[in-house]
């Protein structure tokens, strides 16, 4: 070989050494990297199997187990717009280059998934892949999906099918070069979506396992609580270390024990997530109290210890820019303490404070009180805001108590400085939103 096919070579191998490297960088771990024990494919596991249903529904129907596992996979939720009907999809989630509109997933032939066979509707939910070959955007979580096993998935499509087919075709996309070239997303997800089914880790027990199915295949809590990476795939170097998602702040809930749950009790964390509320931890709003109303709060107790098992396990990270500890209660008299924006002051007393008080411990409902919150203790105050602009919806438990929206009540810089003056005397650490910032959070919501 020549002195100058040598150096070719050489060339070659150091960029594709550099390439694989690249790779390997952006790529990042998987999300059950973390749990290095051995895995089985399902035939070979000798425990309970994770998948599936509880056992109380082990008898049930496919449509019966179909409807649960849709509940636990959020699937109603992205593809419902507000005042439309379930499953048609045409919510729009507005992001930074533009507006993605969910799909009809009901029987309908024509706008809908009527003509999709099993085979196409595994190659939708595993592998990100429509009926006629398109691929879809990963805002459909096919990347955690992927984990579902088939018998999972097909239950899934035939309580789809029972229900009755709505014709609705969806809002046409309104996102900008180069992020509406659909074909791109071949190659992302050839790089981003393992294409594989979940693999249960022998060294765990089988309630660990349920709960790792639970989590990362069928309610992809990764999706909104995991930061991600510069291609917008999920960066699990920092799994579960919480991420700004449609506009609202999904928290920490690694193991961390200052700013994520692991200081929280199991019952603080098992009823944050049947109820949406935990005494002294908060109330959930916004995306989270969806899931909790329409999935979370529709699972087994059973499945909820399960996945507050595996939440236990997942390796502690560290949000820097949250206080080690939450403030206590404020004084009981509006003149004690931080004195902050006399606008938000003034549009606190009187918009909020008869349902929140002036110390945030609310004698109207313990959903409403603010003390302990990370919303009132995170100095960008984005999910402050947020609930400001749009209130809270909530359903559960019976008789939740909802909080009215004021985005229209009041202007983007009223709302900014109610949120920095919520956020000083409730919080450790007051925010210094503006109207221009506030004005981008309204941009960000679903709609």
């Amino acid at each position: 070989m020549s002195g100058v096919a040598r150096i070719l070579l050489s060339l070659v191998v150091i960029v594709l050494i550099a390439a694989g490297i690249a790779v390997w960088i952006v790529r990042g771990p998987g999300p059950l990297a973390f749990a290095d024990g051995p895995k089985v494919t399902l035939a070979d596991y000798r425990g309970a199997n994770p998948t599936g249903v509880p056992g109380s529904l082990a008898k049930a129907s496919a449509v019966e187990r179909g409807e649960y596992l849709a509940k636990a996979a959020d699937c109603m939720v992205c593809h419902t717009a507000p005042g439309g009907k379930e499953y048609a999809g045409g919510l729009g989630f507005q992001l930074p280059f533009g507006t993605l509109y969910s799909t009809n997933i009901t029987a309908d032939r024509e706008t809908g998934i009527g003509n999709y066979s099993d085979q196409d509707f595994l190659n939708a939910v595993q592998r990100g892949k429509r009926h006629d070959g398109a691929m879809l955007y990963p805002a459909m979580p096919y990347t955690s999906y992927t984990y579902m096993t088939d018998a999972d998935t097909l239950a899934i499509k035939a309580y789809l099918f029972s229900l009755p087919p709505v014709r609705a075709a969806a809002p046409a996309n309104t996102l900008s070069f180069p992020f509406n070239q659909r074909w791109a997303m071949l190659f992302w997800s050839a790089l981003f979506n393992p294409d594989t089914r979940y693999a249960p880790d022998t060294s765990k027990s089988p309630e660990w396992n349920r709960g790792a199915y639970l989590v990362e295949a069928l309610a992809h809590c990764g999706e909104c609580h995991t930061p991600r990476n510069l291609a917008f795939a999920l960066d699990n170097r920092k799994k579960f270390g919480g991420a700004v998602t449609a506009g609202w702040r999904a928290f920490n809930i690694s193991s961390d024990k200052a700013t994520g749950v692991g200081g929280w009790s199991d019952d603080d964390l098992a009823s944050y997530l049947s109820t949406g509320h935990a005494k002294g931890r908060g109330t959930a709003s916004g995306p989270m109290g969806e899931a909790v109303d329409h999935s979370l709060s529709q699972l087994a107790p059973e499945d909820i210890r399960a996945v507050v098992a595996y939440l236990r396990s997942v390796p502690a990270t560290a949000s820097t820019d949250l206080p080690a500890t939450v403030a206590p209660p404020a004084p009981a008299s509006h003149k004690e303490g931080p004195s902050a924006d006399a606008r938000g002051k003034m549009v606190f007393q009187g918009a909020c404070v008869s349902c929140h008080g002036w110390t945030g411990e609310s004698f109207v409902s313990p959903m409403a009180t603010l003390t302990g919150a990370w919303a009132v203790n995170d100095p960008g105050a984005t999910n402050v805001a947020q609930i400001v602009i749009s209130g809270t919806k909530r359903h559960t438990p019976e008789g939740a108590l909802s909080m009215p929206a004021f985005g229209n009540a009041y202007t983007d810089d009223e709302i900014a400085a109610v949120a920095n003056y919520v956020t000083a005397r409730f919080g450790t650490k007051g925010s210094k939103l503006t109207a221009q910032d506030v004005a981008e959070l309204r941009k960000q919501t679903a709609q």
